[in-house]
């Protein structure tokens, strides 16, 4: 991709994040469709990668352990303090990465 419809494609993803609470996310997650993002990566680099379908970035933020589908514990432990999240859907899939202090 060149570096302008990479930008085009940034600033279309970028547009279409939004802030949602847990109640709004939960039956996504139970559909199986919620990737959990980690604080470290910025919610957007995720998006392009996924988007572009960058099998190899992807895998190595799984193995990571810094993306990937949300565990049970996170689950219950959304459910206990319902944090806001950032969201974007990038078909199937919805990112989310919970909002801090710093965002």
């Amino acid at each position: 991709m060149d570096d302008e419809a990479n930008i085009d494609l940034r600033s279309k993803l970028n547009a279409e994040t939004g802030r949602l609470v847990w109640t709004e996310l939960e039956r996504h997650y139970a559909r199986g469709v919620v990737i959990k993002v980690d604080a470290s990566l910025d919610l957007i680099d995720v998006a392009v990668s996924v988007s572009e379908d960058d099998k190899k970035k992807v895998e190595d933020w799984m193995n990571a352990g810094v993306v990937g589908h949300p565990s049970t514990d996170d689950a219950r432990d959304w459910v206990e303090r319902q944090p806001d999240f950032w969201a974007i859907v990038v078909a199937p899939w919805v990112l989310v990465q919970e909002v801090t202090e710093a965002s």
